[in-house]
């Protein structure tokens, strides 16, 4: 039993039993139970969910105006939005979309040698997975070969995986540090990755309480030691939401009065989610000019859109990209807020947007209805 003051200041990387707790997690979700050299809780650093983590660690890589960090493109405007805040530069690499969004070597290769020859010095790589907004789940072949990738090109991988517990698809969410200790020796203990979680997300979704954690692998002692002397300048991460992340990681045991009950919970909500996440697909692409890849991860679906080209060009008169003012009339209509394909990134005269499928079972029909209703209306209205 714990006994802890939240009104009080904790260590800076966070409460220790909640550490442990942390590398507990760990080791159960990869299959490691017991080895205690797997993972250790002096290289797991707490935080207001898991943006601050990412941010900081941006910090420790962008050391000047040429260095580079890799970023997918669609991508969560996290990155985008604080890479050039630091002084540093974007390294674009498209996600394939006709193959369901996964990531290719040969376009990693691709961006890694423009951006040399722009006299950019890529740092860093930033996989999202789940993928946010394109909810993606990557194969265990295509997590090796990244792993190889960044191994050959001495790039330290950051690896989101805020959107583990949602996955819909078959296959299971897999870890890149599992896959990076299934390789050999030589990646084993030389592939530099910080991995992302967080309470804000996934299926507790309990974004206001930011609570979060970066675990460091195979990152310099003195690395690790300078980020410490970073996140000392915060004093600490928020208690509450420390003790959040601690409810995530450390659910009820079998032996415990609430099990039963926790996991009935946690079931239904994973179960409409994965209702929610098909019907929205589906019912997409019953539409005319959408086509939209399966939701197999995360809480979100992100359609490719064909716009008439009288509505591009009446968005272009009003000084709008094309799917911003798409957005826009959705929102005029009916209220339903979306997210312009313009904010993530997509590749040239390609439109989409991104939706949830968050409105509850209750509601979603209705929500789809109407969407449906307008989608239809706008395109007889601008239909070429």
């Amino acid at each position: 039993m714990h006994h802890l003051i939240i009104g009080a200041y904790t260590t800076s990387r966070g409460i220790p039993f909640i550490r442990d707790e942390i590398a507990d997690f760990i080791r159960r979700r990869d299959g490691k139970e017991g080895d205690r050299d797997y993972t250790s809780p002096d290289n797991i650093f707490m935080s207001d969910g898991a943006s601050p983590a990412v941010q900081q660690s941006l910090r420790m890589l962008i050391r000047d105006a040429n260095s580079g960090v890799m970023i997918p493109i669609p991508q969560y405007p996290l990155y985008s939005a604080t890479i050039p805040l630091l002084g540093g530069k974007q390294i674009p690499y498209y996600l394939d979309e006709e193959n369901n969004w996964t990531m290719r070597v040969n376009e990693l290769e691709q961006a890694v040698s423009r951006a040399r020859e722009q006299g950019v010095n890529p740092r860093g790589l930033v996989v999202i997975n789940p993928g946010n907004p394109t909810g993606q789940c990557l194969e265990h072949r295509d997590m090796e070969a990244i792993l190889d990738f960044v191994a050959r090109h001495k790039l330290v991988l950051l690896a989101d995986e805020v959107y583990q517990d949602n996955v819909y698809t078959s296959k299971p969410f897999v870890s890149f540090k599992k896959v990076l200790h299934g390789m050999g020796t030589q990646h084993r203990h030389n592939v530099e990755l910080l991995s992302f979680h967080s309470v804000s997300k996934g299926m507790l979704g309990e974004c206001g309480k930011r609570g979060g954690y970066v675990e460091m692998t195979n990152i310099d002692p003195a690395v690790v030691e300078q980020y410490y002397k970073l996140s000392s300048i915060g004093l600490c991460p928020n208690v509450t939401g420390q003790l959040v992340v601690s409810l995530m990681v450390n659910p009820p045991r079998p032996n415990e009065p609430s099990h039963a009950l926790y996991y009935q919970e946690r079931g239904a909500i994973y179960d409409s989610l994965k209702r929610r996440a098909e019907l929205v697909v589906k019912q997409l692409n019953q539409l005319e000019g959408i086509q939209c890849n399966p939701a197999e991860g995360a809480m979100y679906a992100f359609p490719r859109i064909t716009i008439p080209r009288r509505a591009i060009e009446l968005a272009k008169a009003e000084g709008h990209a094309p799917d911003a003012w798409y957005c826009l009339q959705l929102l005029a209509r009916t209220g339903m807020v979306v997210v312009p394909g313009s904010g993530f990134g997509q590749r040239p005269d390609t439109f989409h947007f991104r939706t949830t499928f968050l409105p509850s079972e209750e509601s979603i029909q209705q929500v789809l209805n109407d969407f449906k209703t307008f989608h239809t209306d706008f395109m007889n209205k601008y239909r070429d």
